[in-house]
């Protein structure tokens, strides 16, 4: 009997162990868009929505060998990178991926909490090596600032003049998240660039910021990718799904929010002591 087809993807990124971003944050969406969700992990954090207590980076061999054997056993269609920790890690990472494959680079640089995740030296490396191969970037404005050399970028027509230095670098088109545009709007607008393509794909904005919301974004893009989705209707599609995650937010024991892209429904159970 002819087995059904199910669709598979990869993250390549870092574990989360408070579960709200990272590889956990990305399984939870893939699995929430049925896609079969492989992992390369590069780095061991330990982590919470308020801090980076300790970060290990996964050895060189390491995470060779586990790009070897998820290649060798699944129909990956489309990759998505989050935390590479250091220079050593992103050339490991190019050496080993597909030529064919369809990469969403996740600039990962700084946690929600604010501690570095990667090294300034990994910096000239992802602009060299996985940038150029990428089907599609999405940096937030400080990710986005640190790729292009700018100290701020504050409007939709400044977003985009940044995007086009990182089509230049070779990628094939970028989602700018608009999060950290003025607080008081209302709405929170991303800009997609291609070379033949422009658009703003706008969200609700929610008074809370909201831990592993970049993964969840970057994820559910690549989930729909592999689903068959356009890259441009993946992205409007990833939008709304990252919308609802953060509307339905989890709060842990601090009061930050974590992003919720599993269906869980905060207040549907009692937690007894």
């Amino acid at each position: 009997m002819e087995q059904p087809h199910i669709p598979c993807a990869c993250t390549i990124a870092g574990s989360d162990s408070g579960g709200g971003a990272g590889i956990q944050a990305d399984l939870k969406t893939f699995s929430a868009l049925g896609v079969w969700g492989c992992t390369v992990i590069t780095a061991v954090t330990a982590q919470n929505t308020c801090d980076v207590l300790s970060s290990l980076a996964v050895d060189t061999h390491t995470l060779t060998c586990q790009m070897e054997a998820v290649f060798q056993d699944f129909a990956i269609h489309a990759v998505k990178t989050g935390m590479l920790p250091d220079a050593a890690t992103i050339m490991t990472v190019a050496e080993n991926l597909p030529k064919e494959i369809s990469l969403v680079v996740d600039p990962v640089m700084i946690a929600t909490s604010g501690k570095r995740l990667s090294t300034p030296e990994s910096l000239s490396a992802l602009c060299d090596l996985l940038i150029p191969r990428a089907a599609l970037v999405t940096p937030n404005i400080p990710e986005l600032c640190a790729l292009t050399g700018r100290k701020t970028i504050t409007t939709i027509d400044e977003m985009t003049d940044a995007g086009r230095d990182v089509l230049a670098m070779g990628a094939d088109a970028v989602l700018i998240k608009g999060g950290h545009l003025a607080a008081e709007s209302e709405t929170s607008p991303d800009v997609f660039l291609s070379s033949d393509e422009w658009f703003v794909i706008d969200g609700p904005r929610y008074p809370y910021e909201v831990h592993g919301s970049g993964c969840c974004l970057a994820a559910a893009i690549t989930a729909y990718l592999v689903r068959g989705d356009t890259l441009p209707d993946a992205c409007r599609e990833g939008k709304v799904f990252v919308s609802r995650a953060i509307r339905d937010a989890v709060p842990a024991l601090s009061g930050r929010q974590m992003v919720n892209p599993g269906g869980i429904v905060p207040g549907m159970f009692v937690h007894k002591r």
